[in-house]
């Protein structure tokens, strides 16, 4: 299965064409052993899990934020945040829609709120609705707004008119088929300008 190991050869060599892992197995004493060097290495280094990006209090940012990791917001966002995991800070104030498959609030949003998991903790102040596969709400929350529960929340944007993107008449209609008994879409849109 292996082949060449260099763990047993005396002394390390300076040449530039070993790589990085070779140049580490060749202590005997840290990895005595080629099938042990091996389940160790890539379990360590792609399993760690990346530090959230830390929004501090004395940042203010005015627009949308998106990312596929984890945000800590301590300071202030006016506009949308779309993330895996959203943390909302003691200090936070949040003005537009959080979306994100985890969320915990313990500061402030003004906004609609949708989630996998949503967590408002006993210092959250939310003033907007929240849809949500699973909630929870510490004693001391205030909220104020609508509570939903969908069992896919974060592609339930297009059923109502606080999506992360304003869609205009002429865009095509979201995922969800419509039934062809249910008529012609309602014309609510067009009214609304």
């Amino acid at each position: 299965m292996f082949s060449k190991s260099k763990i047993n050869e005396p002394g390390p060599k300076s040449s530039g064409a070993e790589s990085g892992a070779a140049a580490t197995s060749s202590d005997p004493k840290s990895s005595p052993k080629p099938g042990a060097d091996m389940s160790t290495t890539p379990s360590s280094s792609p399993k760690t899990k990346p530090n959230p990006s830390i929004l501090s209090s004395d940042l203010t940012i005015t627009g949308n934020l998106r990312t596929t990791g984890d945000i800590q917001v301590e300071g202030t966002v006016q506009g949308d945040i779309r993330a895996h995991l959203l943390t909302v800070g003691e200090t936070a104030n949040i003005e537009g829609e959080i979306v994100a498959d985890d969320i915990v609030v313990t500061g402030r949003v003004v906004g609609k709120v949708r989630g996998l998991k949503v967590r408002l903790t006993s210092t959250a102040r939310v003033e907007g609705d929240i849809i949500h596969k699973t909630i929870a709400i510490e004693s001391g929350a205030h909220f104020e707004g609508s509570v939903q529960r969908a069992e896919d929340p974060l592609s339930t944007g297009g059923q109502s008119s606080g999506g992360m993107a304003p869609r205009s008449p002429s865009s095509p209609a979201p995922a969800v088929p419509r039934p062809a008994a249910a008529g012609p879409a309602p014309m609510s849109e067009a009214k609304s300008s």
